[in-house]
């Protein structure tokens, strides 16, 4: 059956993916970026989060069945925090009272197989407690220093993860009979990575830092696939749950650690 979807990012990389995805599957897709997208929104904004719902509202006046909070950033600066966890929270809580009216409402954000490596404690407490000032603040600190600013981004990735762990069973999702989870890619294809990974080389040492044995380098829409899955009418009991499509990063790093 046909379904509507909300996809953030969608002008790009996994986002993108994901947006072609859905449409090619008979779907309809509102798809929200900065620019070339059905809305155009600046998340990292109040004012870009508050307009999301009226937005979406008038390309969708008939309801939507589903969200994707793909939109981020990786550079080592506060946006990124403003971006990765507050414009994904808000797309989520925002969006979330238009998905009361679908027969199977369904919800995914985007963490990172970065929510692995370290991160910054008072950052990452900062996004939990809701405290935006506070935490594009710390954010600041840590960009002052070439090797600080790189816990930004996991600090995104590690607060996302326990947002959506700490709500998915609330009367909010579960008891609303929508499930929340999110996916953790590893190194994927977009332009988010590309310099990262624009010549053999580069990517064979990005690999000693991020192991992906299981087939290396993923495409978007090896990501896209599984969101379109968690978002689907058959996904109705997966919640909260962090799913890491990672080529076996996850694997390697923690092995059997968290059994």
């Amino acid at each position: 059956m046909a379904r509507t979807y909300v996809v953030t990012g969608a002008a790009s990389g996994i986002g993108r993916a994901t947006a072609e995805l859905l449409a090619g599957q008979g779907h309809t897709v509102v798809g929200i970026d900065l620019h070339d997208a059905d809305v155009e929104a600046d998340l990292t904004t109040a004012e870009g989060r508050t307009g999301l719902a009226d937005a979406v509202r008038g390309k969708a006046p008939d309801g939507i069945d589903a969200v994707l909070a793909i939109a981020g950033l990786a550079h080592p600066i506060p946006a990124t925090v403003a971006v990765n966890f507050f414009g994904m929270v808000a797309t989520l809580e925002n969006l979330r009272p238009l998905l009361l009216g679908s027969p199977a409402p369904r919800a995914a954000g985007v963490s990172s197989m970065a929510s692995l490596m370290a991160g910054d404690a008072d950052l990452v407490e900062a996004m939990l407690a809701g405290d935006e000032p506070r935490a594009l603040a710390r954010a600041e600190v840590l960009a002052a220093d070439e090797q600080t600013g790189q816990q930004i981004y996991a600090s995104t990735k590690i607060a996302l993860a326990r947002w959506v762990r700490r709500h998915a069973a609330t009367e909010d999702w579960a008891g609303a009979s929508i499930p929340l989870n999110a996916v953790a890619p590893g190194v994927i294809r977009t332009p988010m990575t590309a310099d990262m990974i624009a010549t053999k080389e580069a990517e064979e040492q990005l690999l000693q830092m991020v192991p992906m044995p299981l087939n290396g380098v993923a495409e978007p829409v090896v990501v896209a696939r599984l969101l379109a899955w968690l978002t689907s009418e058959e996904n109705s009991h997966l919640c909260g749950q962090v799913v890491f499509v990672d080529g076996g990063s996850d694997v390697v790093i923690r092995g059997d650690s968290v059994w």
